[in-house]
């Protein structure tokens, strides 16, 4: 299970992760603080801003190149470029700095802090285990000229899965990103799975765009989609050579947040190599 879903809204569950772990700090910070009169949600808000700007700040440094041909994309993040640990190591600066400094806060706001990153960190440790025991599905689809093609059929070297739809506005603009990868990563297989649509509808878009990809499946019931837990467009799903899941990306991906995940799967494929 990749997202959320509420109602027509679907919410990748790592950001669900962060707002449960925000609000389970609010509630502590509140109970503890109750009787003082000092609740912390406005400072835990400001951490958390901190957290995720440092975080931003580090992905964008670490791929600036990336960046140089498009500049304004630094601040587009819906590529969901961040990485963690700088936005974390940023907050429990700044949060023990507040303790030193704001003595009244520092029962309230100390357990409010512990218990948000317990939560994050237990979440996130929970997530990886589940993607990491997760498997390529046993799926049998069609490509553009109506053959079956197993999805088991592309295994044998790592695997790059995208879910999409000529209609979904992130899915077209992602689609030259991950097209420039497939040439420059032949190492690697990527597979382009359209959800819902016909051959004819695929094939449309793709000569109006000019564009050449190797592997275009077609789901017409959308049933990878549902296997994996994903009823978000576009999905980008990251496997091993021998079918394991090592990685996921709800939503658009840049050149930058894209090359940070086939480095990943890269590192993963080597025999010997423990993940970063």
């Amino acid at each position: 299970m990749l997202t959320l879903n509420l109602g027509p809204l679907a919410l990748a569950l790592p950001h669900v992760l962060i707002l449960g772990s925000l609000l389970l700090a609010s509630l502590a910070g509140w109970w503890t603080g109750r009787r003082s009169g000092q609740n912390p949600e406005r400072w835990l808000f400001r951490l958390l801003l901190a957290a995720l700007l440092v975080a931003r700040l580090a992905f964008v440094v670490t791929y600036i190149e990336h960046f140089q041909a498009e500049p304004w994309r630094i601040i587009d993040i819906r590529d969901g470029g961040f990485i963690a640990w700088p936005g974390v190591i940023a907050a429990l600066s700044l949060g023990a700095l507040l303790l030193w400094r704001r003595t009244e806060l520092r029962k309230p706001l100390g357990i409010a802090l512990v218990v948000g990153f317990a939560s994050w960190g237990l979440g996130q440790l929970t997530l990886q285990a589940f993607e990491r025991g997760t498997r390529l599905p046993e799926l049998v689809l069609r490509d553009r000229a109506g053959r079956p093609v197993a999805l088991e059929s592309h295994l044998g070297r790592p695997l790059v899965v995208n879910l999409w739809a000529t209609w979904c506005p992130p899915c077209r603009r992602e689609m030259p990103v991950l097209a420039e990868a497939q040439s420059a990563h032949p190492e690697t297989r990527f597979l382009f799975v359209n959800q819902g649509e016909s051959a004819e509808e695929v094939q449309r878009f793709l000569e109006s765009h000019g564009l050449s990809l190797d592997a275009v499946l077609l789901d017409s019931g959308a049933r990878l989609g549902q296997q994996v837990g994903s009823m978000a467009l576009p999905t980008t799903l990251f496997y091993d050579a021998e079918g394991r899941q090592v990685g996921s990306h709800l939503g658009e991906l840049s050149r930058a947040s894209l090359a940070r995940a086939l480095e990943s799967l890269d590192t993963r494929a080597r025999p010997g190599t423990a993940p970063p």
